[in-house]
């Protein structure tokens, strides 16, 4: 083997060394077990909000008006525990459980709605 077959025999033999160190080296880590899947906590038992006493303001009562006019409403009116609007008029936004709210409609004075509130 001549000095030309030799540099062959080399650079073939040292290019097999470093496929193999590159195939022999530590293995890939593998990867990353997927996230996990969150959890709900567990429900929390709210206890229920007191009910309200039921008809403070004399709702039932008060049906008995809806399709009437506003004219044929009991006078004279309370006005600390009644309130007559037209369903367009602007109101105060308070709550109050014992007021009655008798709603008409404006054009024909018809009762629409009564409502506690």
């Amino acid at each position: 083997m001549g000095e030309e077959g030799m540099k062959r025999l080399l650079t073939v033999l040292g290019a097999t060394m470093v496929l193999a160190a590159c195939s022999t080296s530590a293995p890939e880590p593998a990867p990353p077990p997927p996230p996990e899947t969150p959890v709900a906590p567990p429900a929390i038992a709210l206890p229920k909000p007191p009910e309200p006493e039921k008809d403070q303001c004399g709702l039932k009562d008060a049906q008995a008006f809806v399709g009437k006019n506003r004219t044929q409403l009991p006078a004279p009116v309370d006005p600390s525990r009644w309130r007559v609007a037209c369903t367009t008029c602007p109101v105060t936004m308070d709550y109050r459980a014992d007021r009655l709210n008798i709603l008409f409609n404006p054009d024909t004075g018809v009762v629409q709605q009564v409502k506690c509130g």
